[in-house]
């Protein structure tokens, strides 16, 4: 039997001999024991005599945040709360770089080219860009996010093996991305690397794909039907399956002109471009014959899957012994102008125009391995010429002089005209659509012209006069591709053929020949400054198109960049 010590008021009564029982311990024969020692209580449990705490409510439990509104206080209006110690606070102007308006609702009108539309968009903050406004049929859902991806990166991809720059490639698939719904969408281009990645919202995962381009051609039409293509979708709203239907088409189109059309181009272009510094009727002949057997050896070294670099080696080699062996043969004949001739159907200039474009717009790496394509495609014309030149340095002795070379004649008629040929046949080696070869000739004659009178009428340095020019050919370019609604490589890139330099190219590989190690650094010096006049030209005109024909709301914004940061 357990004595019952005491009851505590408020709570019932508790065992003192349970409370005193240690481990091991039992009550015996109605015994009473006492704790040892305080060992034996819990160090929560109240001693005796005092009442047990009143049980918690499940609000107690919880209790809130120390600085949490009391009961009965009203919280602040939004207008009237004191923000964070680093807000502005009421009254004081935002900081410098938001304007004192606000920032203003940016309107894209479509009746401005998509490429503006599209770099306007581009150039903002991911939520500062309008929100697409394709509208969608009742009942019918949006288009696949991987498929709308995977036609924005084959539109990148044929854009990018044409020779678009890097930045008309970003505003394409954009708008691609952007006319299909999916306007968190963020476009990278490299040099052979084209990804997508859209996310829906901040919280969701992005849809990331690739694509990588591997081979390059040439094909001008083929570029402006997808300019076309583009167009529409942004403009029209060309369905999904269609626009998968018309790529299918444009991928399946053969190319304009046949392979000896082609040919017989690369012998006018060299001809033309030999009468453009000095040449006659049979440097003409040789000129012409010496680049139909370059682009013959050409075809045949890429059918056996030979690197570009070795068809540019054995393509210079032919004009370079045409050249050689008519000075050994006829003495007063130009036979400089045979291998100049062969040099300007050489020149890398599409690739050397649209890597300096895309240094001058940010795309520095894509830009390093454009010029880098250049150097090399360079080197090899330089070692072909090179063979052949030492050959004819120790066959015909003096035959090969620099100095008569240099006689300069002015035959402005001439000129003109072999200036008007050479941006033809340039064109139709492009695989620029027929409609276009005129007009890119025109484009030509009229840089040429402008080349004439400021180097040769008014005196003025080869290097600014060329840089006037190309600006020219750009500012046409530019403005003849927007009433196109098309690219403006067609215009400008066989435009420039008459400002490439093939006679300073020429004389630098002459004199190395020669050992003249001095004179060709320094005629190969002038060479890159002409093509970097031609290319810097050819941006600046552009540039100038889209800034004063710009629609209202599409002002472009570029990266603001001071003191190099």
């Amino acid at each position: 039997m357990v004595v019952v010590a005491g009851a505590r008021s408020g709570s019932g009564t508790v065992a003192e001999g349970q409370r005193g029982q240690g481990p091991g311990q039992a009550g015996d024969g109605g015994e009473d024991r006492k704790p040892h020692s305080d060992e034996a209580h819990s160090a929560f449990t109240p001693p005796l005599g005092v009442p047990l705490p009143p049980t918690p409510s499940p609000e107690d439990e919880h209790p809130t945040s120390e600085f949490a509104l009391p009961e009965g206080v009203a919280a602040e209006p939004p207008e009237k709360r004191e923000g964070s110690a680093f807000s502005t606070p009421a009254g004081v102007q935002p900081p410098a770089y938001t304007p004192p308006s606000g920032i203003p609702q940016v309107s894209l009108a479509k009746e401005a080219p998509w490429q503006d539309r599209m770099r306007t968009m581009l150039r903002m903050p991911v939520g500062e860009r309008p929100a697409p406004e394709r509208v969608e049929k009742e009942g019918e859902p949006g288009p696949a996010v991987p498929r709308v991806l995977d036609l924005t990166l084959r539109i990148g991809e044929l854009l990018l093996a044409g020779g678009e720059g890097a930045e008309d490639v970003e505003a394409a698939m954009f708008g691609v991305a952007h006319a299909y719904g999916l306007g968190r969408c963020e476009p990278t281009v490299t040099f052979t690397l084209l990804s997508v990645s859209h996310q829906p919202s901040v919280v969701d995962p992005p849809v990331t794909a690739s694509r990588t381009v591997r081979r390059r051609g040439t094909d001008y039409t083929r570029l402006s039907a997808v300019f076309r293509l583009v167009h529409d979708i942004t403009t029209q709203g060309v369905t999904l399956e269609e626009a998968y239907r018309r790529l299918a088409e444009i991928r399946r189109n053969r190319h304009p002109y046949p392979g000896w059309g082609l040919t017989l181009a690369a012998g006018l272009l060299a001809g033309a471009a030999s009468m453009l510094v000095g040449g006659g009727a049979v440097v003409f002949a040789a000129a012409a014959v010496g680049a139909v057997l370059g682009d013959r050896l050409a075809w045949l070294a890429s059918g056996r899957g030979l690197p570009e670099f070795y068809q540019f080696v054995v393509a210079a080699m032919p004009p370079a012994a045409m050249g050689v062996a008519l000075s050994a043969t006829h003495a007063g004949v130009q036979a400089s102008a045979v291998i100049t001739g062969g040099l300007f159907a050489l020149i890398p200039g599409r690739a050397l125009v649209a890597g300096v474009q895309d240094g001058l717009t940010g795309f520095y790496i894509t830009a390093a391995a454009r010029l880098l394509e250049v150097g090399y495609l360079i080197v090899g014309i330089v070692c072909g010429v090179l063979m052949m030149l030492y050959g004819g340095v120790h066959i015909g002795g003096k035959a090969l002089n620099p100095e008569a070379a240099l006689q300069h004649r002015e035959r402005p008629v001439i000129q003109i005209v072999a200036a008007v040929l050479l941006c033809l046949a340039f064109a139709v080696l492009l695989q620029q659509e027929r409609h276009t070869l005129l007009v890119a000739a025109l484009n030509g004659g009229v840089a040429w012209v402008v080349y004439g009178a400021l180097a040769d009428t008014a005196r003025l340095d080869p290097v600014p006069s060329t840089a006037i020019a190309a600006g020219l050919v750009g500012l046409f370019g530019q403005l003849l591709s927007r009433y196109q609604h098309s690219s403006a490589l067609p215009y400008v890139t066989a435009a420039i053929g008459p400002l490439l330099p093939g006679s300073a190219v020429y004389f630098a590989l002459l004199n190395f020949a020669q050992n003249n190690l001095d004179v060709g650094m320094a005629s190969l010096t002038k060479a890159a400054a002409l093509a970097l006049a031609i290319a810097i030209g050819v941006n600046l005109g552009a540039e100038t198109a889209r800034m004063f024909l710009r629609a209202p709301g599409t002002a472009r914004r570029a990266a603001k960049r001071t003191r190099g940061f």
